[in-house]
Formats: structure tokens, sequence, C-alpha cells
């Protein structure tokens, strides 16, 4: 399987969202985007994602999910690996968290990546799954994984990525695999 380049967000310099309305339908059964040193321009805010069926004239259909993390300080004070339930969704039509507060330094920014499965399929939810790798705020690296469905039966044309308050930098890409 191979994957193909279908785009590049846009200008992301100082960005409040990053939004992929075109390449996303029935071409491909496997959506993936890519994430190169996504930036909030604060420390500590959440980096989100929600789609559109319609085109991305709105965003907002419902999403359950759910999220763990891993994590250790870098002076080895503090290690985890937990269930993060505050980032879960239940049918919510709100924006989900699957980077968690991570550092608006230079050094410090969020790398990884999330799967689309069948967005344009019109009988079945579309799931998904995702890693991402961050410089947590709190000067520790920070890994958090997160999967679940977007309950729609409608094709998800559109993907919007911002954080949780302020603008963001970084390159997002989006591949199609067959």
């Amino acid at each position: 399987m191979a994957m193909t380049l279908i785009t590049t967000n846009p200008d992301s310099t100082d960005v409040a969202t990053v939004s992929f309305t075109s390449g996303i339908d029935s071409t491909y059964k496997l959506y993936v985007f890519k994430f190169y040193d996504v930036n909030p321009a604060t420390d500590g805010q959440e980096f989100k994602f929600q789609v559109s069926t319609d085109g991305g004239s709105s965003y907002g259909v419902a999403i359950t999910s759910t999220n763990f993390y891993a994590y250790n300080e870098e002076n080895g004070a503090s290690t985890a690996l937990s269930y993060n339930t505050a980032a879960d969704l239940a049918q919510s039509t709100a924006f989900m968290d699957i980077g968690y507060n991570p550092g608006g330094d230079a050094d410090e920014s969020i790398a990884g990546e999330l799967f689309l499965f069948n967005p344009s399929n019109t009988t079945y939810v579309k799931h998904f799954y995702g890693t991402l790798q961050e410089r947590h705020q709190s000067e520790m690296p920070f890994v958090q994984y997160f999967g679940g469905y977007i309950n729609t039966t409608s094709a998800v044309d559109a993907v919007q990525f911002k954080m949780g308050s302020g603008n963001m930098d970084g390159v997002i890409k989006l591949y199609g695999i067959k």
C-alpha cells in the first residue's frame, strides 16, 4: 500500500485553524493526516479536530472516542500511563482533544498522525485513530493515543484542526491510501 500525498496545508504560520475542505472523497478508503512541528502560540492549549459533512461550512458531527497517554519527566521524578477521561467524547459535537497541553516554546511541538477510515461511505459510521508525540508544557515527552468513531452515515468531506485557544504554526499533510 503506497501513500499518495493529496495536499499540504496552506500557509500555516500563526493561524487559528487548518482546514482540509477538498481532497477527502471516495478516491481512497483510508486518509492519513501527518503532523510536523505543530506548535501552539500559547502553552497548554489542547490540539483538536472535528469533521464536516457539508464541505466545511460547519463542523460539529457527533464523535465517540477514547484517549490515553504516557509521559516521563526529564528529571525522572514522575512517569505515567493513564486513561484520559477528560479527553473522551460521548456523542459530542465538540472538537476532540488529540494533543494534551503542548508547550509553546520553539523547542516544543507536536508530531504524529490521524487515520480516518472510509469517510465517503454512506452506510457506516467513520472510524479513526491516531498517535501524537509532543513536548508537553511541563518540559517532558508526552505521547497521546486516541481513537473512536464519527457517528454519521453521511460522507465526511472536510476536517479542521485547531488549538483550544490562540494560534498555531506547523505543517499538516493529507495522504490517501487505496
